[in-house]
């Protein structure tokens, strides 16, 4: 079975062509490094030339809400345009947990749409959802910070490894199309701030972090359970944080 890895050079991406072909399938990372772009289509039809499965991980290079939305719209109609014009079998998209209840962040709005357009094709599809990822917690942390403070919500937080993450969408390409959703996350529900403390402190980061209830998640204002799955409706992946930050420090 031929399965084609859109966004296959990328942080997920590479690991789910390892996982892949650790499986014994025939797989084509895809991404304008190897000479095929989503947006103006360059490329995808000779990629996509007897793939049964198409595996989309891209991500916009631009938070900016409008370049954000621009990238997942025309992205995923030139992709599903291709794949229906290939005879591809099954889509499966890498989303994010809770992406509908945080309206005023441009990103999870972009997903929202991405996804809209995934339901609404003819192409058998499989979205995986997940939590953030361990990989990103610096990142995350940066972004709140102000100075030497970094201002996080006391919310719950069931981040996830990247590994773990493309173990689930390698898992999915082989399966057959769900025609809806799975979700994966982190084996522990954490409390946001103390994790991004604990994180700190592990990399010597001086920078103190305060439980601000008011604290923005790239812009947007949090509830208690707006980065977490339902309880009970999420697949848990194996990582723990902890372990994962020991290797990472």
């Amino acid at each position: 079975m031929k399965i084609v890895v859109i966004g296959g050079t990328g942080l997920i991406g590479g690991k789910v062509v390892g996982k892949l072909r650790e499986r014994g399938e025939d797989v084509v990372p895809a991404s304008p490094d190897t000479g095929v772009d989503t947006l103006t289509g360059e490329g995808l039809a000779d990629a996509l030339a007897g793939a049964q499965v198409v595996v989309d991980v891209t991500n916009s290079r631009s938070f900016e809400p409008q370049a954000v939305m621009d990238f997942f719209t025309t992205s995923t109609r030139n992709l599903l345009a291709a794949e229906t014009a290939a005879g591809v079998t099954h889509h499966v998209a890498l989303s994010i947990v809770g992406i509908e209840g945080l309206p005023d962040n441009g990103y999870f709005q972009a997903k929202v749409a991405q996804e809209k357009l995934i339901k609404q094709g003819t192409v058998p599809y499989s979205l995986v959802r997940a939590t953030q990822f361990f990989e990103f917690v610096k990142g995350i942390a940066d972004t709140a910070a102000d100075g030497d403070t970094v201002r996080v919500p006391p919310v719950l937080f069931q981040p996830i490894a990247a590994d773990d993450v493309a173990e689930a969408v390698a898992r999915a390409a082989v399966e057959t199309p769900l025609k809806g959703t799975t979700e994966v996350a982190g084996p522990e529900l954490f409390r946001f701030d103390e994790l991004i403390a604990d994180a700190l402190r592990a990399w010597d980061d001086p920078r103190t972090v305060v439980a601000d209830p008011h604290g923005r998640y790239f812009g947007s204002e949090l509830a208690e359970r707006s980065l977490v799955p339902d309880e009970g409706q999420a697949r848990l992946a194996g990582t723990r944080f902890e372990d994962w930050l020991r290797r990472s420090s």
